[in-house]
């Protein structure tokens, strides 16, 4: 019996009709960043706040209602995780002069300097998991990424009971 079929009948028998896809992106996530944590522990940099750091390098300064869901971060963890990189000196947050209500997050010159310095590490990361995987199979595991965010993009959640 091949795994697939061996897999559908669990499934079955277990009550449910399609495989536990939030758990399989987690596993994915989990097997994909163990290759970069260790160099974020050698820099001192949690997930988080690489996460963060490398959304405004890519994107430019943000608010951090920005920032929470670019990186999907909860907005009490990501006041103390601004507040933390702020205090590091990895971004500035700053009023916009407009209105004072809000905030701006910017990388400051010791944040885009240590990404500089992790970026070679970083990079090589990603080439090894390229090599590993097949050009081809990251260009389409990116693409099919980027469908599945784009068709959920405004889907709302199924609702509590």
């Amino acid at each position: 019996m091949s795994t697939r079929r061996a897999r559908t009948g669990s499934l079955r028998s277990s009550g449910f009709a399609h495989r536990n896809l939030p758990l399989l992106l987690l596993q994915a996530r989990e097997g994909v960043i163990a290759h970069f944590r260790p160099i974020l522990n050698a820099h001192g940099v949690t997930e988080q706040q690489w996460r963060i750091l490398r959304a405004l390098l890519e994107t430019g300064p943000l608010e951090p209602r920005q920032i929470g869901e670019a990186c999907r971060i909860s907005s009490p963890s990501l006041a103390g995780v601004l507040a933390r990189m702020d205090d590091l000196g990895y971004v500035t947050r700053e009023r916009v002069a407009s209105d004072q209500r809000r905030l701006l997050v910017t990388p400051t010159a010791k944040g885009r300097a240590l990404a500089a310095a992790m970026a070679p590490q970083i990079e090589a990361v990603y080439e090894a998991i390229e090599a590993h995987v097949g050009s081809d199979f990251i260009q389409r595991f990116y693409a099919t990424l980027d469908e599945l965010i784009g068709l959920l993009d405004g889907v709302a959640p199924a609702p509590e009971e």
